[in-house]
């Protein structure tokens, strides 16, 4: 287990919602990844790298909501800039991701 932390910190993480809109291979990442450009609504476009090559194909995550850390920095991945951080159950060299049990909007807060 982590450390214990207040419920202030957790607070500053922002999680929203967002549907996948395209799904590329990422042949430059040293692990299989994807590149992913995922819709959050009023925040909008944001793209990113996830090693999720295992259990997921390309067309199996095209229009998935999936939740995502949206107020971390910008970070270079090989020659791709990431902008925000997917979010599953990670177990191996499996992640499976999170997602609401119904259809929501895209930029919905998850608490």
């Amino acid at each position: 287990m982590k450390p214990t932390i207040i419920f202030e910190d957790f607070n500053l993480v922002d999680l929203r919602v967002g549907t996948i809109l395209e799904v590329r291979e990422f042949p430059e990442a040293r692990k299989p990844a994807y590149q992913l450009t995922i819709d959050f609504g009023d925040l909008g476009i944001k793209k990113t790298s996830a090693q999720i090559t295992t259990l997921y194909t390309k067309s199996e995550l095209l229009n998935r909501q999936i939740v995502a850390v949206v107020n971390f920095p910008r970070k270079q991945i090989a020659k791709f800039m990431s902008e925000c951080l997917i979010m599953g159950a990670v177990a191996g060299k499996d992640v499976m991701l999170l997602r609401p049990e119904q259809q929501v909007k895209n930029g919905t807060s998850v608490l």
